[in-house]
């Protein structure tokens, strides 16, 4: 009886630790809550960048502006009459914050157009700001008169929009894709809980973690951060959940004992859980390294939810696991006896014994289709104007449209330029530049000035930035003078997205390969997997872009969309290899190379298959918002760790480790102990 009672004791003791790590994680979470903070103006804009320094120094001005929202009022069919312009001048003046100005009317005059100051320095306020503009825009208007509301602050305003509870949609769709998939994955009604809910509760935990470390450190975040981080601790966390549920099951039908079977599983997968945590991690890091201080904060956000993730997934999901009996994998419950994985002969056994018997014909025909869907490489446009940022038009870009019919096209969005110089002279040059309709002289004081330049191209055109460039070689001369505005910020972006790629990505290739190389202690298998990991993103990046372009209807690609894509896929998407290479490197100290690489698919291909749908389909969630830029990076990620799952991790991979045999595993020796007593034997007869 005592023996039954203290039985019984450690199984209460043991649910009791498991159920408040999973609820007092999230508890703790809730309780705590996450750090905020107020954007600064600079906080998208790349760091020592001219259109940055340009906003540092307009802040000086005495009642500095902040930005603009353009009102634009039109008429069903026709032009504005004289009453309608008096009403309308009246309606102007009495909107929130709008300074005693005379409307602006078209040459045709079927349009008027009224600037209103938005005075806010984030993006919630900003949005406050213009929600009123336009309320108050659109009341007792004469008949036939419309009004719509554009400008800066208006694309601010409707970006803002997008992010307005997305965090909450983001973690409900993501959590719902995995629920579904781990459903499907392990066929049963009760184990896709645990899993689950250790996901979830870490989640929670990394969204405080996170913002709190930031807050700390003084790294500023946007507010897409929260949302990525979310996606990512739920594909990572999942993943390694998925890895060790696999080789728990497995130990379950050698071992009677759940705990000495989940022992054994957590040895055997914490180096390849913690070698794959550490080389994300690493991986992200390098987004320190970024010019835009927004993405330094997401690579420091996303790093920390790594690490929690994998906590909960070694010491949270193990405790949960083994508190409950077998009954949880029900009604596929493994008995001790059963056939391990590694010895079953499986569909993924069946994969490896057709590539084994022509390794060289699948290693050169898998590298024909990665060159093939990477060609689209070679078509692709990047940067995205502000209308095509968008995957539903909102108004600031109907209105914008509309007034480029009737007015200079940038006469929403003007190019500012601000200096310490004479305005004069500085006005006397930008007036002097091909392509700007207007200037003036917009602010004065305390030792700064800014003008405002109208550009006659289309906003996000290449006729635009020539301008903008132009205006930028003109003061260039001139001490103390920054150009600032959309078209300049595009273009300071477009820069400093090549400058992060040209930095960012050889790093991550070698902090990628030096992992690996003390992971498996060998040269060659590392130079491999790297080789095959970047081949991976080059394919998805051409293959996205054909979607992108063909199915659509995008222009052009964000600019950072490719740095995003490479850090997220490559660091991730190596996971799978390591989860692969390690086991076939268990495998092989018994069994040799070529048996070795085999049952190491056997073991892996279902769980990885299983994992790398499932990150697949969680980035794929970042399609829930209407942003393109998060959409293409969530299609780019999509298609790349499906190809890597189901064509590189399970037929390149192997093919090239089967030709090179041992010589795949160099400088390490890998012997297979059947052939020591062959040999012995032979010498003996001799």
């Amino acid at each position: 009886m005592r023996a039954v009672a203290q039985t019984i004791t450690r199984k209460w003791i043991a649910i009791a630790i498991a159920l408040f790590a999973v609820f007092g994680g999230m508890g703790l979470a809730s309780a705590v809550g996450e750090a905020t903070r107020t954007p600064a103006v600079t906080d998208s804009r790349p760091v020592g960048s001219d259109s940055a320094a340009a906003l540092e120094l307009r802040e000086k001005l005495p009642q500095a502006e902040g930005s603009t929202a353009v009102v634009l009022f039109t008429k069903d069919g026709g032009r504005l009459s004289e009453a309608d312009l008096g009403a309308l001048q009246q309606r102007a003046a009495s909107l929130p914050g709008a300074t005693p100005m005379p409307i602006q009317t078209s040459q045709d005059g079927t349009a008027a157009i009224a600037v209103v100051p938005v005075k806010a320095n984030d993006a919630t306020t900003t949005a406050q700001r213009v929600g009123e503009i336009r309320t108050a825009a659109k009341s007792d208007l004469p008949a036939g008169v419309t009004a719509q509301v554009t400008g800066p602050a208006a694309v601010q305003a409707d970006l803002a929009a997008v992010f307005q509870g997305a965090n909450t949609r983001l973690l409900i769709a993501t959590a719902s894709v995995v629920a579904i998939l781990l459903i499907l994955t392990y066929r049963s009604p009760i184990l896709w809980v645990i899993p689950l809910l250790v996901v979830g509760a870490a989640d929670r935990v990394a969204a405080v973690a996170a913002t709190h470390t930031l807050g700390a450190l003084g790294v500023v975040w946007d507010e897409s951060t929260i949302g990525i981080l979310s996606v990512l601790v739920f594909g990572a966390g999942t993943d390694y959940a998925l890895l060790l549920i696999s080789r728990y099951r497995d130990e379950l039908r050698r071992h009677a004992d759940r705990r000495e079977a989940m022992v054994l599983a957590l040895t055997r997968t914490a180096e390849a859980v913690l070698s794959s945590a550490v080389t994300v991690v690493l991986g992200l890091l390098t987004l320190l390294l970024s010019a835009f201080p927004a993405t330094r904060g997401l690579g420091l956000a996303c790093a920390v939810g790594v690490v929690v993730a994998a906590f909960f997934a070694l010491i949270v999901l193990p405790a949960a696991l083994v508190t409950f009996g077998r009954w949880v994998f029900w009604p596929r419950i493994p008995r001790e006896g059963q056939a391990a994985l590694a010895d079953s002969q499986s569909l993924w056994r069946k994969v490896g014994d057709r590539v084994a018997a022509h390794p060289r014909r699948f290693v050169a025909g898998t590298l024909a289709i990665l060159a093939v869907m990477a060609a689209g490489i070679l078509a692709i446009d990047t940067g995205l104007s502000p209308s095509d940022q968008f995957l539903k038009k909102p108004e600031a870009i109907a209105a914008s449209e509309r007034l480029a019919q009737s007015f200079p096209a940038g006469t929403a969005d003007p190019a500012i330029v601000v200096t310490t110089a004479d305005a004069q002279t500085v006005l006397a040059k930008v007036q002097g530049v091909d392509g700007v309709a207007s200037a003036r002289v917009a602010n004065e004081g305390n030792g700064v000035a800014e003008v405002s330049a109208v550009l006659s191209a289309s906003p996000g055109s290449s006729d635009a930035t020539e301008t903008v460039r132009g205006i930028r070689e003109a003061v260039s001369a001139v001490g103390g003078t920054h150009v600032a505005g959309t078209e300049a910020e595009a273009l300071d972006e477009s820069d400093a997205s090549r400058r992060d790629l040209l930095v960012i990505v050889p790093l991550v290739l070698v902090l990628v390969l030096l992992s690996l190389m003390v992971l498996l202690r060998s040269v060659v298998a590392p130079i491999v997997l790297v080789a095959t990991v970047l081949a991976t993103y080059l394919a998805s990046l051409g293959a996205s872009w054909w979607i992108f372009s063909k199915v659509f209807g995008f222009e052009a690609l964000a600019s950072n969309a490719p740095l995003f894509a490479f850090v997220f896929l490559v660091a991730l998407g190596v996971d799978y290899n390591i989860f692969l290479v390690s086991r076939a490197a268990e495998e092989s100290r018994t069994h040799g190379t070529h048996e070795g690489m085999l049952r190491g698919l056997a073991a892996t291909g279902g769980v990885i298959t299983s994992a790398g749908i499932l990150l697949a389909a969680v980035f794929a969630v970042l399609g829930v918002l209407p942003l393109v830029v998060l959409a293409q990076i969530g299609v780019i990620i999509c298609v790349g760790v499906l190809l890597d799952t189901l064509v590189v991790r399970t037929v390149l991979v192997p093919a090239i480790a089967l030709v090179l045999g041992d010589r795949f595993w160099w400088p390490r020796t890998v012997t297979e102990p059947a052939q020591a007593p062959r040999l012995v034997k032979a010498s003996t007869n001799s």
